[in-house]
Formats: structure tokens, C-alpha cells, sequence
């Protein structure tokens, strides 16, 4: 659902779509920003309509609603010609009456099918607290806030761990990315809090440069590259190395070569096997297990490491 968004926006999504072979189960609905605002209006509304019918069929439906704040700029339009009195920042009363009824209608049936509403909403300046943001958190099941910030520092994808919040909660998550992800955001949250004495200069305590550098590899692996998702069971791997220390000696600059790395002998390797077999079935998985294997990758890269530097010395001089 395009609702306001420039023709060429559309259109590159579009070829995006089609490029990765996803556009022939994909429906567009666009009311671009040329289009009159009843028609930016009605737009949602009749894709939500779309996507219940398939839903009838026993079919899966995401709708990615781009985005509400234009939604409500067009519903303030239609409400000032028809003289209807403004209210909080100008927008009129009931429009959390009219996106509470659009995205109420995303729906599990107990059967089969189902409607999954993704709305996006745009906010001024980061302001979390404006009218529409706040209108459409309070509906929705949770809130994944991106940040301009850790965009430009070029942290991608954006989100802020501090600001995103989920209502469902750990329980649909993977069973050991449940017990990962507690002790990730209590590591971030702390890193984010003293990661501006940094920048200050300041003598810091042992203490606090451990956590320093520990949440800046955390950050950095977080970085994922465009078009490219991470699976599951690499996710739980990186995660677990990173959160118990693995990477504490490794400079920063290295991390991304490491995660390379570590992704492509998980890959190749016999003995990661039956390991990835338990983490795609959300089996929980012994950390003595873990630990055990990822200690035989780094012998592994050490044995390599020995042989190219000194390996070579020992041929050449005929020892």
C-alpha cells in the first residue's frame, strides 16, 4: 500500500520486487502524492480488502501500509472541506477512529489464512510522542523505531533498541534467541549510556572500556547488508560468540571479516551439520555445545594462521 509516496518510489519498489521473483504473488496499491486526497484516503481501505479476500482463501497476507502519516494528512484535508472542527495539532478527532478500523481488520482465522498489517509511520524530527505515532503504537502489537543517527553512522538497519518495544514479548521468538536477546539489550542499553563519554575524552575505569567494546562489536555485527537477511541459526551463532566474550580481543575493523569467516565454515563444515538441524527445529541446544565448536573454529583459523606465516619459512630454508 503507496499512500502518498512518489511515482518513482513505487516503481523502484516494483522492480525490486520483480528482480527477486517476488512480484508475481505481490499486489501494489498506489494513490501517489498526484492523486486527489480522497483517493489517498480510500487507497488502504481497499488493499486491506484485497488482502481479506485472500485471507478467505486460506492464505498468508502482509500489508506494508507506506505510509499512515500521509493517511492522515489526506483524512485532515477531507475533514477541513468538510468543515469538521480540528483538534490535537490540527488533525481531526476520530482519526485514530479511522486507523484503528483499518488496522483492526488484520486477523489469524483459526483455520487457515490470515492478515498481517505492517504500518509505516513517518515522524518530524524523531519526535516518538507526536499525535499520529502515538495513535498508531497504541493499536499495533509493537514498534520498531528507526533512527537518522545510526543511519548516517552507517548502522543498517537503523533500529533503536532502546525505543523499540514488542507487546508480544519473547513468546514468539526462537527458544535460544530468547535467552540471547535479555542479555543483548540489558549490553546495549549499557553501551548506549556511556558510549558519549567516549567522545568527551574522559579516563575511563576497566570496567566500563570492557563494555565499551564489547557493545561496539555487538552493533557492528548487528549490521546487516541490503537485500541479504541473516537466517536464524547463523543469527543464534554470531550472537552467542559475540555475548560470551569470543570477540573481545578482536580489533573492531576485524569483526566483519570474522563474521565472514565464521559464516563460511559453518557452511562447509561436516561437524556444524546436525548443529543446524537443532537450530532451524528451535531445539534448545547445550552451551557447552556451542562453546566446544566454535573453540574448534578458532583452532582451526590458528592452525592456518601458524602455517601461513611460519610454514613457509621452514620450506624454503630446507627444515
Amino acid at each position: 500500500m503507496a499512500i502518498g509516496q512518489k511515482r518513482s518510489s513505487v516503481g523502484r519498489i516494483a522492480k525490486t520486487l520483480l528482480v527477486n521473483d517476488c512480484l508475481k504473488f505481490t499486489i501494489i496499491v498506489a494513490a501517489t502524492a498526484s492523486d486527489s486526497a480522497a483517493l489517498q484516503f480510500v487507497a488502504p481501505y481497499s488493499g486491506v480488502a484485497i488482502g481479506e479476500y485472500f485471507m478467505g482463501l486460506g492464505l498468508r497476507v502482509l500489508i506494508i501500509y507506506d505510509d499512515l502519516t500521509k493517511h492522515a494528512v489526506s483524512y485532515r484535508q477531507l475533514s477541513l472541506l468538510l468543515r469538521r472542527p480540528p483538534g490535537r495539532e490540527g488533525y481531526p478527532g476520530d482519526v485514530f477512529f479511522s486507523h484503528s478500523r483499518l488496522l483492526e481488520r488484520a486477523a489469524n482465522l483459526l483455520i487457515n489464512g490470515s492478515v498481517t498489517a505492517l504500518p509505516i509511520v513517518e515522524t518530524i524530527q524523531s519526535d516518538l510522542s507526536a499525535y499520529i505515532p502515538t495513535n498508531v503504537i497504541s493499536i499495533t502489537d509493537g514498534q520498531i523505531f528507526l533512527e537518522t543517527e545510526l543511519f548516517s553512522r552507517g548502522i543498517r538497519p537503523a533500529v533503536s533498541p532502546g525505543l523499540s518495544v514488542s507487546r508480544v514479548g519473547s513468546a514468539a521468538q526462537n527458544q535460544i534467541l530468547k535467552g540471547l536477546a535479555g542479555s543483548l539489550k540489558l549490553e546495549l542499553a549499557q553501551y548506549r549510556e556511556v558510549e558519549g563519554f567516549t567522545k568527551l575524552g574522559f579516563t575511563l575505569d576497566d570496567a566500563t572500556k570492557q563494555l565499551i567494546n564489547r557493545g561496539s562489536k555487538l552493533t557492528r555485527l548487528l549490521v546487516q547488508n541490503r537485500f541479504h537477511p541473516v537466517p536464524m541459526d547463523k543469527q543464534i551463532l554470531f550472537l552467542y560468540t559475540a555475548l560470551n566474550g569470543f570477540l573481545d580481543w578482536m580489533p573492531l575493523e576485524l569483526v566483519p571479516l570474522f563474521e565472514a569467516e565464521l559464516f563460511s565454515f559453518y557452511n562447509h563444515s561436516i561437524i556444524f551439520f546436525p548443529l543446524r538441524a537443532l537450530l532451524r527445529k528451535k531445539k534448545n541446544v547445550i552451551d557447552r555445545v556451542l562453546t566446544v565448536l566454535i573453540i574448534f573454529y578458532f583452532s582451526v583459523y590458528f592452525v592456518r594462521f601458524v602455517w601461513f606465516f611460519f610454514g613457509k619459512e621452514f620450506i624454503f630454508s630446507g627444515k
